[in-house]
């Protein structure tokens, strides 16, 4: 069992940014490949950025070249810096991890989330 907890969403303007982070805890956390995902409100939750455990990345369409994920095993947290935000950024972000897998798109295939961190960009 693992558990994942997501910190440092709020308020921004267009164009801002901010810096997620989520504290995993429980087991070893350099086994897990980790990802981020996203829903918005009346939609359906949706891929942003994965990390595998030896930190390959992949992104989102809608977020690469804006969006960076991280991971710091020393700290067992893995990060997700947003840039150059979008109102339709706006949603509540959730951490998500596998063990002993490379990253994946598909939520499905996650076995452990965090609460969520609620992320609004203002026009």
């Amino acid at each position: 069992q693992v558990q994942l907890v997501e910190s440092g969403g709020g308020l921004v303007q267009t164009g801002g940014s901010l810096r997620l982070s989520c504290a995993a805890s429980g087991r070893t956390f350099s086994n897990y490949a980790m990802g981020w995902f996203r829903q918005a409100p009346g939609k359906e939750r949706e891929f942003v950025a994965t990390i595998g455990w030896f930190g390959t990345t992949y992104y989102a369409d809608s977020v690469r070249g804006r969006f960076t994920i991280s991971r710091d095993n020393a700290k067992s947290t893995v990060y997700l810096q947003m840039n150059s935000l979008k109102p339709e950024d706006t949603a509540v972000y959730y951490c998500a991890g596998r063990p002993y897998a490379s990253g994946s798109a598909y939520s499905r295939e996650y076995d452990y989330w965090g609460q969520g961190t609620q992320v609004t960009v203002s026009s």
